[in-house]
């Protein structure tokens, strides 16, 4: 900036890379572009799986990512069906958040897929494309860009913009775009949060963000509560932060080929599960303080059972322990097709664990 000169406007850019792993597939077999392409499991439909992604070939058919693979499969008969390969797709997330990096600005990175950019411009719109275009010629892959003055917004323009696109999202057409939408189109509302709050009477965006914040913390405590009032406004924090990330817990998950039928089945898997998962975390030096149970219920319902240690802890055996006791709260008389185990760790700098939002990356 020259002396003299008005300092750039501060954004924030969300980048998502449209249908990142099956765009990775079809660049490594050109033959499948225009093809619908599912990605999940080992490859094989008559397996016990879930669909990682599917290209927008697929997606036109009813296909969404979690869906059963052998679903996927019956709902598009000619459909390829491609094991997933985490090793191509780390290396090619390595690329593009090497390009986004070389353009000067901080990067956030949130996943494979996505980052947020803190980018000082008076016109965003022009970074976006350069953006764009810079992916495109260092990967041969597409993304989408959203904009905004805080990560929130500019999380959720990112959906308008796909694919291919640039959407901006800002406090000053935020209700226009936003307002009559339901609340589940809101970054971080899932479907139970959402059903929750419609037995208020709040469904829409606009409904949320002029709610009784009272009757929001009362259903949701006082802190979610609080927190979702001002999600309904759009609200959040424009800092990005590029310092590397650091895990908040490990999981471990498997889907059986064979329902497991018995308690007994169950706990033994559960502690498997729960050892690996503890091993993970010795690795990074800091203890467990919650430990949360993912079972999947044959055909194919999903509950998650969680449980706070008494005190973090570095032992086995109180973690195994936890889980165990969290697979003794499952229905006995239903089969069990997937378990998960999940153990989250203090944080570095946390003194004592905190609740925390349920959005991802650093708010």
């Amino acid at each position: 900036m020259t002396d003299g000169a008005a300092p750039a406007t501060s954004w924030v850019l969300h980048v998502d890379l449209d249908q990142f792993i099956a765009a990775v597939e079809v660049l490594r077999h050109p033959e499948l572009a225009g093809r619908p392409v599912i990605v999940g499991g080992r490859g094989d439909p008559t397996e016990r799986a879930v669909v990682s992604t599917a290209s927008y070939e697929a997606r036109q058919y009813g296909v969404g990512s979690g869906m059963p693979l052998r679903l996927a499969a019956r709902k598009v008969p000619d459909a390829v069906i491609l094991p997933v390969d985490a090793e191509a797709y780390t290396e090619a997330s390595g690329r593009v958040m090497e390009t986004l990096r070389s353009l000067g600005v901080v990067v956030e990175v949130l996943g494979w897929d996505e980052a947020f950019l803190g980018v000082d411009t008076d016109d965003p719109e022009a970074f976006a494309a350069r953006v764009r275009q810079a992916v495109l010629e260092a990967t041969d892959l597409h993304c989408s860009v959203g904009i905004g003055d805080n990560k929130v917004r500019a999380k959720i323009a990112t959906g308008f913009g796909k694919p291919r696109g640039v959407f901006r999202l800002t406090r000053d057409n935020w209700f226009e775009v936003m307002g009559e939408r339901p609340t589940v189109d809101l970054w971080g509302v899932g479907s139970k949060v959402s059903k929750r709050l419609a037995a208020h009477g709040i469904h829409t965006v606009r409904q949320l963000a002029d709610a009784d914040e009272s009757v929001l913390v009362g259903e949701l405590g006082p802190r979610m509560g609080v927190w979702y009032h001002q999600l309904g406004r759009g609200l959040g924090s424009a800092v990005v932060d590029d310092s590397p990330w650091v895990a908040r817990g490990h999981s471990r998950e498997t889907t059986y080929q064979e329902n497991l039928t018995t308690p007994a089945q169950v706990q033994e898997a559960v502690r498997v599960l729960a050892a690996q998962v503890f091993e993970d975390t010795v690795k990074e030096g800091r203890p467990v303080f919650r430990v949360t149970l993912k079972v999947r219920y044959a055909p194919f319902f999903t509950q998650t059972k969680a449980r706070k240690l008494p005190a973090p802890t570095t032992e086995l055996d109180a973690v195994v322990a936890a889980a165990v006791e969290l697979a003794g709260r499952l229905d006995p008389d239903r089969e069990v097709r997937l378990l998960g185990v999940r153990a989250e760790m203090v944080m570095p700098e946390e003194g004592d664990p905190v609740e925390r939002t349920p959005i991802r990356g650093r708010l």
